[in-house]
């Protein structure tokens, strides 16, 4: 289910966001200079997914989990009783499709693999999991589209 699409114009910041978008583009510039442009682009769309994610009441607990070598979780969030691994995927521009169209199978199953071991060492039942996409475009303002439970989407929970 996606929940819709955000946008920067409205927005009104608190002392602590500016204290986070001031850390975050210091971050992008050092970054800028060891990444690759792609790699620095996925960054700055993980940062604006964590803020987003932070502002409509997620409280993330990881970034980057890595289980094993071909699987790493983007964000790792909970909200009220779930778990909520998150992909998030970033575009200059949606002019060759959606972000979200780049998870094929292979990564599915990648996202799957880490996050039973992420469960599985911190002893949470899986029924209390959820898979969200965050899609981000990096538009004028950029857009964002979070998709609950985009993995399993005719399941209840």
């Amino acid at each position: 289910m996606a929940i819709g699409s955000v946008k920067k114009s409205g927005w009104t910041l608190t002392p602590g966001q500016v204290l986070w978008k001031l850390s975050d583009r210091a971050r992008h510039a050092r970054e800028a200079k060891t990444l690759t442009a792609e790699a620095a682009l996925g960054r700055k769309g993980e940062d604006m997914a964590h803020r987003y994610l932070q502002k409509i009441g997620y409280a993330v607990v990881g970034r980057n989990y890595r289980a094993g070598s071909d699987s790493e979780i983007d964000i790792v969030a909970r909200k009220d009783d779930l778990l909520v691994f998150v992909e998030v995927k970033s575009r200059k521009t949606a002019e060759y499709g959606a972000p979200e169209r780049a998870i094929d199978s292979t990564k599915h199953k990648n996202i799957i693999r880490g996050a039973r071991a992420y469960t599985t060492r911190a002893g949470i039942d899986w029924s209390h999991v959820r898979f969200d996409v965050i899609s981000v475009v990096f538009t004028d303002p950029p857009s964002i589209l979070h998709q609950q439970d985009a993995f399993y989407p005719n399941r209840t929970i």
